[in-house]
């Protein structure tokens, strides 16, 4: 009788019309989250990694430099059924944020949560800034989530069933979906690692006794393959890229407390009780024993990611199977707390359950701004000095700008890409002939707006030597002509004969690459171009 009180029955079918009332509540939520994101996502301007990414789906491969190739891929055929607006774009980010609510529900409900667990855990994705900033930018964050939880879906199913035919078979799915990730982003490895680590300290080992699990690990290899071998072709450039990063100092380095701490902000502070609740039952309530594997994959994750100076934003993906566990507990615990009088008496969730929900959604839209540009950036800037806690910095060069990163890098393009026609149009006919004289930029983000942006103004795509700019080579420039952006006069004296000034572009005040100065170069003393690419190589 008391293991009988510890352990809730499974949902009976009294429990289905409920549940599916529960789930078209929660396709409601999705679509409203769906529709906030299409309108809110024109505000500002196009952010600098979306360059990269419509670039590189421009020159579609098996890999780039900084990132397998989903989603440039996606990208790619987004733009050729939607077009080039933001808001098109940020279709498929906007898309698959609103989906991780549906995910989150699911799962609550796959753990054995009712209506307010599917409701809790769906609102809880919607407030996250995390997610948030997921639907709002184009970037490898904006599918990472749906593909995590994919994971711990099946995995979920393949533990909940166990005994049955089909169970072993959500391994394979498992490794589907893991290879999947791995195409879109390598961090998908730590999280198949923390499961491997969760099943073998827990009684779920035995399922590496069956072979289905091993064939899905062979299918998320195999998937991942072509990526495997473009980075063993091109000599690993992404551990280089990682290697320089870290050899140079670039990111911020967070100690354990504020590290912590800015989880909490990642999924929203007033969310914080409730994924911690979900944590410490999958770790110890009797109810989620058989999921404790998923329990320890967090600790895992986040050991890992701590140990190597990972940016806070990595371990966002492992937080909806979190939430979703802890709302199932404190629905349970809301639905368990009766008066003590009364047959008729009424849990006290009545009143707290409407109350949580409420509570949520205010300091959810209270927090909005901060990822979503729901206002000015005038509005915005007077808006950070009355926050509870200053906004993180992931890079130190992101510290001279006025807005945060993710903002401040949806400025200064537009005038970037003006002062570089201003250069172009002052070269003779012969000179913006074919291949005659080529555009130089510093960084992806200047060359990828050039490239995206340019076209207006008539310019050819630019030139560059970081990340997979650099392996797209020369592309036939000699260098005997050349606009070069954002250099030294003196470097480029040392490699043209006559080095013209053009000019700086305009400055605009929200952004982070601002001012950028533009040279014309003529007379090359290196030889030709191909000679000099080797030095050129800029990958950090």
């Amino acid at each position: 009788m008391a293991s009988a009180t510890k352990t809730p029955p499974p949902p009976t079918r009294d429990h289905q019309p409920s549940l599916a009332t529960g789930l078209a509540l929660i396709w409601l939520v999705a679509l409203a989250k769906l529709l906030f994101h299409l309108y809110f996502n024109n505000r500002y301007g196009y952010f600098r990694d979306e360059f990269d990414y419509m670039v590189c789906g421009d020159h579609l491969a098996w890999g780039y430099v900084d990132q397998p190739p989903l989603i440039p891929f996606l990208i790619h055929i987004s733009r050729a059924v939607l077009g080039d607006s933001l808001r098109s774009i940020r279709f498929i980010p906007a898309l698959a944020s609103s989906l991780l609510v549906v995910q989150a529900a699911v799962l609550a409900r796959e753990f054995g949560g009712r209506r307010f667990a599917l409701l809790l855990s769906a609102v809880t994705i919607v407030i996250a800034p995390q997610y948030l900033s997921n639907g709002s930018l184009l970037g490898t964050n904006c599918l990472e989530p749906n593909l995590w939880m994919g994971c711990a879906y099946f995995a979920i199913l393949a533990i909940k069933r166990a005994g049955t035919e089909k169970a072993p078979r959500y391994w394979l799915w498992f490794g589907v979906v893991a290879g999947l990730g791995l195409q879109e982003k390598y961090s998908i490895a730590v999280f198949g690692f923390g499961m491997v680590v969760g099943l073998l300290l827990t009684p779920q080992r035995r399922a590496f006794l069956n072979p289905w699990i091993w064939i899905g690990g062979l299918a998320a290899f195999l998937i991942f393959l072509p990526n495997l071998l473009w980075n063993v072709h091109y000599h690993w450039p992404f551990v280089e890229l990682m290697h320089n990063i870290r050899a140079e100092g670039r990111d911020v380095i967070l100690p354990l407390p504020q590290y912590f701490f800015q989880q909490t902000i990642l999924v929203h502070p007033f969310a914080a009780p409730i994924w911690l609740t979900g944590l410490f039952a999958l770790l110890f309530s009797a109810r989620l024993k058989p999921y404790r594997a998923l329990g320890w994959s967090y600790l895992v994750c986040f050991t890992v990611f701590f140990v190597l100076h990972g940016k806070n934003y990595y371990l966002a993906p492992i937080y909806p199977m979190l939430l979703a566990a802890g709302a199932v507990i404190i629905e349970s615990a809301l639905d368990g707390e009766k008066t003590a009088d009364a047959e008729n008496a009424r849990p006290h969730g009545a009143w707290a359950k409407p109350a949580i929900i409420v509570a949520l959604l205010v300091t959810g839209a209270h927090l909005a701004p901060i990822t979503v540009p729901v206002l000015s950036p005038d509005g915005f800037l007077a808006y950070m000095k009355y926050l509870p806690f200053k906004l993180p910095v992931m890079e130190h060069s992101h510290a001279r700008a006025a807005l945060p990163q993710w903002y401040a890098d949806q400025f200064g393009w537009e005038e970037i890409v003006a002062e570089t026609a201003v250069a172009w149009n002052r070269l003779s006919a012969d000179e913006r002939t074919d291949k005659a004289c080529g555009i130089f930029a510093q960084d992806y983000g200047q060359a990828g707006a050039i490239d995206f942006l340019g076209r207006r103004y008539g310019l050819p795509p630019a030139l560059s030597g970081h990340q997979t700019w650099f392996l797209w080579g020369p592309r036939g420039y000699s260098g005997n002509c050349m606009i070069v952006l954002d250099d030294r006069r003196k470097r480029l004296e040392q490699l043209w004969d006559r080095v013209e000034y053009v000019g700086q572009s305009a400055d605009n005040p929200y952004a982070l690459e601002k001012q950028i100065d533009v040279y014309i170069c003529r007379g090359p003393k290196f030889g030709t171009l191909a000679q000099l690419w080797p030095e050129l190589k800029r990958w950090r």
